[in-house]
Parts: structure tokens; sequence; C-alpha cells
């Protein structure tokens, strides 16, 4: 019994070893099973995850394997910039390509866009400028009309698919720039020529195709070349344009400056800015523009004669076109039927007071020519003074683009009559700017030409002043084949028509012309009896005439106009103020 349980003992702590032994062995066997799995998936994760071209050629290719695998879409590279985000919800459903100029090389990758909708981004460069462009050079103060003395402003000729974008991205440069004063920069004026350029020959002679641009700058874009009208969003220093291609079109058929005078149908010359193989501008689009000549009355009744005269010269020229004049409530009734009767509508308008003009001054309610900009019923205006006649028919200026006008002095034009197109932004803008920006001669000139910095030369046979300095030689005699003639000085209606009283006053001298003062008398004598009522002499104006004239006897000025014996009709009828 004793070795039975000895034996037995034994036997027991044998088999249990035994099976210890076996369950180490199976633990381990497991255990080496599990890494096994791990690596292996590990190992087929790698494989996936790089994807090499002999596995994915095996499981694609072989006919005998029914394994399928859904790899991930391969990761396209975006970058969207900020001028992409801006302008996202106006872009087409479709690939787009991206003209850039004047982007620094070492900027260009951050302003490229990459992605499903960009196709291709192209980088045009801009030729530098000659020394000799300034823009002096490019707005004499005198010229020869009838020679072409412009400078090349040299602008990039892109061809093929680089002439082809649907979106332009510029830096504008802003050198100079401030609030209170317009910017003469040739460089500026360059690069929005150049994206001008650009965004009309992308768009191949299709007008109605759309073209994106966006400025890049404090400054934002020349507003003479991209009209405020035609912007769709600003953030910040980004100005996103959709031009309307035909007038931009337009406007780069015309000079580069006052150098040469601007031709209303845009014939084709050697000119830089003109495309080389292009047609003639088609007008039709212009043709079926809502046009109308305009004046401005306010402050007095000063002027009411000198408006009944030019409304009437513009009906004798043979224009029938629409005739509007603004007034305030200074104007009477009486003047106002007068005023309708030579042709006028009417629109009264509240007057806007020169910020930066004295109490009184007589150029203190000036600004109210803005008011213009607001008469958006009509594209196009054609401004005249009421100083002024029309002797021939002028209406071939509504052919012009905005601002055009005849020279005045140095880089400057004349404001006396202009080509303009109303707008409600510009109008906004031009009185946020008046604000800023003083005027060289306290009125509406020197503040417009500070916005208008780039404007096209009309004839000065259009706006021919009466002006005769040293020049002139002594003669007071102007050409015979004027258009129109603005009467500077005395005007005629405030003298007696038997001559010109300017010359009563040494001082006046340079505004003295016989000649051209009987040419407003002409006007006033086909006018009705009616209108010619407008006209007359009342006793305070008789008793300066006759002040100055005798003046003019006690200090025996050799002209010697003060010997004519006068017949003026009207001064025998003198009105009652």
């Amino acid at each position: 019994m004793k070795m039975r349980g000895k034996i037995y003992r034994y036997d027991s702590i044998k088999e249990r070893s035994f099976k210890m032994g076996l369950k180490t062995q199976n633990s381990r066997g497991k255990f080496f099973m599990v890494y096994l799995i791990l690596i292996s998936l590990s190992v087929l994760g790698l494989i996936l995850a790089f994807k090499p071209l002999f596995l994915l050629n095996q499981i694609i290719t072989s006919p005998s394997s029914d394994l399928r695998i859904d790899l991930p879409s391969p990761q396209v590279h975006s970058h969207n910039p900020r001028w992409l985000r801006l302008i996202r919800d106006y872009l087409p459903e479709k690939q787009i390509r991206v003209g850039f100029l004047n982007i620094k090389e070492q900027e260009r990758e951050s302003f490229e866009a990459s992605g499903p909708l960009t196709l291709k981004n192209v980088h045009i460069s801009l030729d530098p400028l000659p020394e000799n462009v300034t823009w002096k050079s490019l707005y004499p103060e005198w010229i020869d009309e009838e020679v072409s003395n412009c400078p090349e402003i040299p602008l990039p000729q892109p061809e093929g698919s680089d002439a082809d974008v649907d979106v332009i991205v510029a830096k504008v440069p802003c050198d100079g720039w401030s609030g209170n004063k317009g910017l003469r920069d040739v460089f500026r004026l360059q690069v929005n020529l150049a994206v001008a350029n650009l965004a009309v020959e992308s768009g191949l002679r299709r007008v109605d195709r759309m073209v994106y641009v966006v400025f890049i700058g404090s400054c934002g874009p020349m507003h003479e070349i991209f009209k405020c009208d035609e912007r769709v969003k600003r953030v910040g220093e980004y100005w996103v344009y959709k031009p309307d291609l035909l007038k931009l079109k337009h406007k780069l058929l015309m000079p580069v400056g006052s150098c040469h005078v601007a031709s209303p149908f845009a014939q084709l010359g050697q000119e830089p800015w003109r495309t080389k193989n292009e047609n003639n501008l088609t007008l039709e689009g212009i043709r079926k523009q809502r046009v109308a000549y305009v004046t401005i009355l306010h402050s007095s009744e000063a002027y009411v004669c000198g408006a009944i005269a030019l409304g009437q010269s513009i009906r004798q020229s043979g224009s029938h076109k629409d005739m509007i004049l603004l007034h305030d409530q200074s104007i009477t009734n009486r003047s106002l039927l007068g005023l309708s009767s030579a042709g006028w509508n009417l629109r009264l308008i509240d007057r806007i007071r020169s910020p930066f003009a004295k109490k009184d001054s007589y150029n203190e309610w000036n600004y109210s020519k803005l008011r213009l900009w607001q008469v958006t019923d009509y594209d196009k205006l054609v401004f005249i003074d009421a100083d002024f006649i029309v002797l021939k028919k002028l209406d071939h200026l509504f052919y012009y683009p905005q601002l055009s006008a005849a020279g005045n002095d140095k880089v400057l034009f004349n404001s006396g009559i202009m080509v303009l197109e109303p707008s409600p932004c510009l109008f906004k803008d031009l009185i946020e700017k008046s604000l800023k920006i003083e005027s060289y001669n306290g009125g509406d000139q020197g503040f417009l030409n500070e916005i208008f910095v780039w404007w096209h030369r009309l004839s000065k046979r259009v706006n021919t002043m009466k002006y005769f300095d040293e020049k002139f030689k002594g003669t007071h005699e102007l050409p015979e084949n004027l258009e129109g003639v603005h009467y500077l000085g005395l005007k005629p209606w405030v003298c007696y028509r038997d001559y010109d009283c300017n010359w009563d006053m040494s001082v006046r001298h340079v505004f003295a012309s016989d000649s051209v003062h009987k040419k407003w008398w002409k006007v006033y004598d086909k006018m009705s009896e009616q209108l010619k009522s407008y006209c007359g002499l009342n006793k305070e104006m008789e008793k300066r005439i006759e002040k100055w004239r005798n003046i003019a006897k006690n200090n025996s000025l050799p002209d010697r106009h003060w010997e004519i014996e006068v017949k003026d009709s009207r001064k025998k009828n003198l009105v009652v103020k």
C-alpha cells in the first residue's frame, strides 16, 4: 500500500509536470501565432499604403483573382488664395485660366491658384517705361491737333492661350497716393491699361463674355478706366470688378493722354494702345444710349439769359437731342417759363456747398455741378456752361467716353464743356472726396481735375475760350471753323450789343473781341421776342456799363470803343428787375 502510494504520488507529479509542459508549449504557440498575425497585418497595411505598382498590377490584372480592394482616391493639392475665395461665387462651373500682372517673382507662388477649378496660371510681364514718358509728356499744355505726338506706353501683347483668361489679378501701384489729391503716375496708368487690354483680348471680341478682374492695393484701380458701377466686391485692399468689355475697348481706342485729340469714332492708327488687327469699334451699342445736353443754374438768375441762348444755339445747330436744365429754388417761375420755352427740361435740385470756399464767395456753391452725376435716367451727358453758345452741331460728342474735355492749363482740362456718364456710386464717391480734396481754384474745375486725372482731349474748336493772351499778338479774332465759344469775362448780354464792353476795362482786354461778341448776338437775333425779353437790360446794368464807358473815356483808352455810338434798342426799353 505504501509503495503504491509512493508510486501513485510519483505518477501524479509526473503527469502534472507533463500537463504543465503541454500548457506552456500551447501558450507559447498561441503567442507566436498572434505575433505572426500582427506582423502580417502590419506588412499588409504598409503594402496597401504604399501601393506598389507591381502588386496593384497583379491584383488588377490577375484573371483568377476575385479580390477587390477599394483604394482611396489620389489627393489633389489645392491652393485657394484670398482673391480666389472672394470671387468663387462669381465664377462659372468650369476650369479657369488666371492671368497675373505686376506680381513680383518671389510673390507669385502665394498668389497662384491650384486645384480642380484652376486650369492655368499665366504671369504676364510689363516692359519698363521709357524715361521720356512722364505725365507732363502725356498731358502737354498745347498740341498741334493735326499731328500726333504721343509717347509710347509699352503694353504686353500676349498670344495664344496666354491671351485667353477668365480672371486677371493685378497689383496696382499706389506710391504717392493720399486721400487729399489725385494721383498722376505713369506706371499706375500702364498697369491699368495693361489689365484693360488683357481683359479685352480675353473677350475674344465677344462682348458678352465674363472676365473678372481683381486689383490689389490700397488705392484701387483708376476709376476713369474701371468704373465703380462695375465693382462687384471690395474687401480691404482687394477690389473685384466685372468690366463692360465694349466700354473698356472703347477707352483703349483713346490716346494715352491729351497729347493727341481723341477721335469719337475710334478710327485705327498705329498708336501702341490700339490693337493692330482690330476693326473699327462697332458703335451700335453706343448709338442706343440715352443721351442729353445739360446745364445748371443756381444761386442767382444772372445766367438765365445765357442758358436760354445756349438752348437756342443747340437747336439752331440742328440737334434734336434732349436738353436738361438743373436749377435750384433761386430761379423764379417767370424765368423757368422762359427756360422751358427755350427747349430745356427742368429739374429742381438742392445746391451743394464747396467745402473749402469762403462764405458768400463767387464759387461757394459751385460744387452743385456734382449733381450732374445723379441724372441717371441718361447714360451719357454733354454738360455745357450757360456762358457758351454752340455754332455747329455737337452730337458727335456723345460718342466720347467719360471724361472728355478741352484743355485748359498745363495738365488740366476746362470743365465748361464735358462728356460724362451719370452714376450713383460715382456721385457718392465725389461727395466723399470733396470733403478731403481741396480745389486749386476753390471751384468745381479744380476739384474735378483731381478726380479725373486721365481725361480725353476734345478739339479746341469745340470749346474755344474767348481769351486773347500775348500769343495773339494784339489781334482779338478767332478762327471761323469753330464749333462752340466759351464767353469768359463780362458776358455779351450784360454789354451793349454794339461792342464788347470788356474793352472798357484795361484788365479785361484779354477777354475782349467784337467779332466773337457778334456771334452771340446772331443767336439772339434768331430767338423769339418772348425769349429776347429775358435778355433785357435793367437800370442797374445800364448804370454799370455807362460808369465804365466814362472811365475808359476819361483814361482815353487807345482802342477808343468808348467813342462808339450806342444803338442797342434795349437801352431805350429797360426792364424792371
